[in-house]
């Protein structure tokens, strides 16, 4: 089988080293790919948000599957354009990436299959903003209502803080969208989806906020780990038969069925599960981890989730211990970037996820120095027996290094290695 995959950063990294593992591909494209990518495939240049040159691309590598990363090819139908000119891939529709490329959308679809989710309002006019703010707090919650990569929400206590944010949305042309704030820990659940049938795959968690402790605005994600040994079993099979199952078979019902990988944010409170997004694809940085712990042939799943042939192969099998991942990002991020600074010691050690420092922002330069070109430029991983090993190893490989201005989060998985994470309970 030979895959392309699609894509740019520290996610497609960590699918195409998944991907070079499965003893049926035989060979892994990546277009447009970056400069770790180009270490274990054939990188290709391409307009990864224009199905027409996507699908124009496959065929030349006569590639049997197209891997769709990131959200906005999604959203635009690349995954469409690469299977009208007959090609496999993985990832949904146009129609049905609203998901995420529309929190409308989704809250519709949440509210028809009967799923918890926030309670929420879209305003579309300055002048609606301050009533409207009235109705929520004393947490507020303030999103984009479109695709914002992780970094067009605001979390906060204070009122002005929410209006500007909000105000700011407006004038860019952009709706917004308030919610009411859900407690509890957070959860990041992937699952392969092929119209009804789902396949959980290990649950994660994230850490959005830039700075350690959960300070600072929030990113496109500062690292991940998983499993979550805080999460009991049956309240993950309720996230999979109340949540991710009911809103598949919704979209069948719609006449939009989701094809690829659906990924359920989740907060865990007292009242149990609640959904507080859902985006259309492998979300960064919790697939490194992920994936990092698969014991299985990623090619295999990934291609018969696109050829409608999910029910037919053997569950997702898992490595013991734990993986995490840590973000190494540029100065100033998640603000305007700096780049073109050098990087030393990311050096590549070997060929698994768990052996290498997986590249998001980074080019080659032509005296061939590899420099930042991105926010977030490095996803270091660290397995282990438990989260503490996994921690170690992780920040240990981080610690030979270097990137000027460079920054990172010291507590990726501190919380629930010291065991202070809990799911709140009824009083």
């Amino acid at each position: 089988m030979r895959v392309l995959v699609i894509g740019s950063g520290a996610r497609e990294h960590a699918l195409v080293l998944a991907l070079r593992k499965d003893p049926a591909v035989t060979a892994v494209y990546a277009a447009p790919g970056n400069a770790g990518i180009a270490q274990h495939a054939e990188v290709r240049a391409v307009d990864a948000s224009s199905g027409a040159e996507v699908a124009a691309l496959a065929q030349e590598l006569e590639a049997d599957l197209v891997v769709v990363g990131p959200e906005v090819p999604l959203v635009l139908g690349v995954a469409d354009a690469v299977r009208a000119a007959g090609i496999p891939a993985f990832g949904p529709s146009a129609e049905a990436a609203k998901i995420e490329g529309s929190k409308a959308f989704a809250k519709d679809v949440m509210n028809a299959a009967g799923v918890r989710t926030a309670h929420s309002e879209i305003v579309d006019h300055p002048g609606e903003l301050d009533a409207a703010l009235d109705r929520f707090g004393p947490t507020w919650v303030v999103k984009d209502d479109g695709l914002a990569a992780g970094k067009g929400v605001v979390v906060t206590t204070d009122r002005l803080v929410a209006r500007d944010h909000g105000a700011e949305l407006l004038e860019q042309g952009h709706p917004v969208l308030l919610e009411s704030f859900l407690d509890g820990p957070e959860v990041s659940l992937f699952c392969l989806v092929d119209g009804e049938t789902v396949v959980p795959l290990l649950p994660a968690q994230d850490h959005k906020r830039v700075g350690d402790g959960d300070t600072g605005p929030n990113t496109g994600g500062m690292g991940a780990y998983t499993p979550l040994p805080w999460l009991p079993a049956e309240t993950l099979a309720a996230i999979v038969d109340d949540v991710v199952k009911p809103v598949a078979a919704e979209m069948v019902r719609r006449g939009v069925p989701f094809s690829g990988l659906l990924y359920a944010g989740l907060a865990i409170g007292q009242d149990g599960p609640a959904v507080v997004e859902f985006n259309c694809r492998f979300g960064d940085p919790e697939t490194q981890a992920v994936l990092s712990l698969l014991d299985s042939p990623l090619g295999e799943l990934l291609h018969a989730t696109a050829t409608g042939t999910l029910d037919q192969v053997a569950a997702p099998r898992w490595k013991d211990g734990s993986a995490v991942t840590v973000v190494l990002a540029a100065e100033n991020y998640p603000a305007r970037p700096r780049s073109g600074d050098v990087i030393t010691g990311a050096e590549s050690t070997g060929t698994g996820i768990e052996s290498e420092v997986l590249h998001a922002g980074t080019a080659q330069r032509e005296d061939g120095a590899l420099v930042s070109a991105g926010g977030r430029v490095l996803a270091i991983v660290g397995q282990g027996a438990d989260l503490a090993e996994a921690r170690k190893n992780a920040y240990d490989r981080l610690a030979g290094i270097k990137l000027p201005g460079g920054h990172f989060r010291t507590d990726i998985g501190l919380a629930a290695e010291e065991g202070r994470i809990t799911i709140p309970t009824a009083v």
